[in-house]
């Protein structure tokens, strides 16, 4: 099954798949009803601190995708739900990161083995 990522204020399209929202905090300015969001998992996303350290600074983003692999390693709970949600159909990693290459869901997915 294929694993898409991109921004959850474009908009909805029936090549997403289940659209799977991966950010703590949901999206500024953004209906629920307009998101089309399926399942939220905040748990899957970077901690508050890691976060708030990289800031979306290219220049941290290296340590970050570092900090964040092992944040998943030590949370399989949440990995394994995610794991469960995308196994049987497409889906769509959706994230609120202005910045295309510098963001979370790349991270995810390549972590899940799926870019």
């Amino acid at each position: 099954m294929a694993l898409h990522i991109k921004r959850i204020y474009e908009p909805k399209d029936d090549k997403d798949g289940v659209r799977i929202l991966v950010d703590r905090l949901w999206p500024r300015g953004l209906s629920k009803q307009d998101a089309a969001v399926d399942i939220w998992l905040k748990d899957i996303a970077p901690s508050p601190a890691l976060r708030r350290w990289f800031g979306h600074d290219p220049a941290k983003w290296t340590e970050f995708q570092r900090r964040y692999r092992d944040e998943l390693e030590k949370n399989p709970s949440a990995v394994e739900e995610l794991k469960r949600q995308i196994r049987l159909e497409d889906a769509t990693l959706l994230y609120a990161a202005k910045d295309l290459k510098h963001n979370h869901a790349i991270v995810l997915q390549r972590f899940l083995g799926k870019d």
